[in-house]
């Protein structure tokens, strides 16, 4: 099965894709964290890529495409996948598409996390990340064991930049304008399932094996 799961930032994708890749041992594939694995081990597009993310510029489709094609040749990725983060644009869908049919694979079913943007800015105010690890904790709904320090590597968590009030706004605006638009592009492939993403993440993960069938 392969999945791609939608949503506004800090609409709960990680945590669902987590809970995804436990449940059906699908591989979960973040465009940030590959595009960081294909620069530290030096691929084609990996090398694309570092002088780009390097001087703070936004990775170009067709770089960001090439290193999405790399990572699902690979032998994890045969019987499945899950897709975090990734398309975020309707060309971006549209080159995924066409990058699959020639491997005779299709996406299977798309999942939007639906959140109100009210409490998109409660949860990302909260949001606490490792630098070192990735892992991503809430001071509230998910907060780590011992405050202010990872659970994995017992390193320092930060606020990250991007979930600064301004910020958070924005990116809003970039998803409604970028993003939002590919519901109606699955939903016309009837592919697309809504999720009401608020609530315990069990609850909703429930709810998300309901979308699948499961």
């Amino acid at each position: 099965m392969n999945l791609v799961l939608l949503g506004p930032p800090a609409a709960g994708k990680g945590t669902q894709a987590k809970k995804l890749n436990a449940e059906l041992g699908l591989p979960q594939i973040s465009t940030g964290d590959i595009l960081r694995a294909a620069i530290r081990e030096g691929t084609e597009m990996g090398r694309k890529a570092k002088p780009l993310m390097d001087s703070g510029n936004l990775v170009p489709d067709d770089v960001v495409v090439g290193i999405i094609e790399e990572r699902v040749r690979r032998p994890d990725c045969h019987a499945g996948f899950l897709l975090d983060g990734f398309p975020r644009t309707i060309p971006q869908a549209e080159a995924l598409e066409g990058l699959l049919a020639k491997r005779g694979k299709r996406i299977d079913k798309v999942i939007s996390l639906e959140v109100p943007a009210e409490l998109i800015i409660e949860r990302m105010s909260g949001r606490r990340s490792c630098p070192k690890d990735g892992s991503v904790y809430h001071l509230v709904q998910n907060p780590p064991k011992k405050a202010g320090q990872c659970d994995l590597c017992h390193g320092p968590l930060v606020q990250r930049d991007d979930d600064a009030p301004e910020k958070v706004k924005r990116r809003q605006i970039e998803y409604a304008e970028m993003t939002a638009p590919l519901k109606d592009f699955y939903a016309k492939r009837k592919l697309l399932a809504s999720v009401n993403g608020t609530g315990a993440p069990d609850a909703i993960f429930a709810e998300v094996k309901k979308a699948l069938g499961r």
